[in-house]
């Protein structure tokens, strides 16, 4: 019997997807656009079309969310999401020009957008009675350009902070894991998210001040994200980890060197590890348990990232690379990773 309590995560191609079983999908991203990720076929789960170019021979790749549950789809406003058992997977887009506020507001666009966007996730969440936030993936156009004044990755985060203070939610302490990458040139914000009718355990790194306590040279608002989040306990229980990078502190170590900025990171992930597995009482999950998300800023640089990662975690370990500009222009690398205690990647 399913028990509705478990995830798991699949990177699979448009044509792996149709040759699989679609039951317990829960949703999907599809990278490099996303154009013909089922090959034309509409699909019955919601999927964030994300514009971030794949580095492998595969150009279009799908990340998988199943559940061991029946899943059912519904929308509130512009949020397309599916429910199967605790979870929710939910995605949305806004475009900067299809929302505006009067012309005596202060917002940028992007703020606009943001704001936007992220009170529809809240309403959405509501709407469904499944209030925890778990993990945010936000994808933004040009994220280290700056416009009216002030770097587009700050008016995220000034918007993220101010629309969930608006909407009644922490911006510090319970706050999900989440990532804040690049995309490209004309498109839209783009966000997805898992949710649970279950809190998650929210995980701080001791190499790390917390990215909601970053001093004011960060911008007007921290970013509001935790390290990582465990979900569930047990051989149940999934770690969430955030994009992770070459920061100790809150000051960023190695720059112009991305193999060492890798291996940073890696210590970072590793330290991360640690405090889950005493959270959850499981003992410390290992580096080649975990599936990872690597975003590469210059993909003449892949090669080297390559290396350290395939020395680390083996050659079979299961890791997608998308070129993606990284929240500081001095970082060359960032990672995310998700694990299941009681998983392998790809089961």
């Amino acid at each position: 019997m399913s028990s509705g309590k478990t995830l798991r995560l699949e990177y699979v191609t448009p044509s792996e997807l149709q040759s699989r079983k679609a039951q317990g999908v829960l949703g999907a991203a599809a990278f490099d656009g996303g154009a013909h990720a089922s090959n034309g076929t509409p699909v019955e789960f919601p999927c964030a079309h994300v514009h971030a170019q794949v580095l492998s021979d595969s150009r279009e790749v799908l990340e998988l969310w199943r559940t061991d549950a029946p899943t059912q789809s519904n929308s509130h406003g512009r949020v397309r999401y599916a429910r199967g058992g605790d979870f929710l997977f939910g995605s949305l887009a806004v475009y900067e020009g299809e929302h505006t506020d009067s012309a005596w507001s202060p917002r940028t666009p992007l703020e606009s957008a943001t704001d936007l966007a992220y009170r529809e996730m809240y309403a959405a969440l509501a709407a469904a009675g499944i209030p925890q936030l778990v993990r945010v993936w936000n994808y933004i156009p040009d994220i280290n350009i700056d416009t009216h004044g002030l770097e587009r990755y700050r008016q995220f985060n000034t918007a993220r902070h101010e629309a969930s203070l608006a909407s009644g939610r922490a911006v510090s302490g319970s706050v999900p894991a989440a990532s804040a990458l690049g995309a490209a040139t004309g498109s839209p914000l783009t966000i997805y998210f898992l949710a649970c009718h279950r809190a998650p355990a929210f995980i701080e790194n001791p190499r790390q001040v917390s990215a909601y306590r970053y001093p004011a040279q960060y911008g007007p608002r921290s970013p509001a994200f935790s390290r990582a989040t465990v979900l569930g306990e047990g051989s149940e229980a999934t770690l969430f980890i955030s994009g992770t990078a070459s920061i100790v502190g809150h000051r960023t170590l190695h720059a112009g060197d991305p193999a060492a900025q890798t291996r940073e990171t890696l210590v970072n992930i590793e330290a991360l590890l640690g405090e889950a597995g005493r959270w959850a009482g499981r003992g410390t999950l290992r580096l080649e348990r975990l599936a990872y998300k690597v975003y590469v800023r210059d993909p003449r640089e892949l090669p080297a990232i390559r290396a350290e990662l395939e020395a680390a975690l083996g050659s079979n370990a299961a890791l997608l690379y998308l070129q993606a500009d990284i929240c500081r222009q001095d970082l060359a690398v960032e990672i995310e990773a998700v694990g299941g205690f009681g998983w392998q990647p790809g089961e």
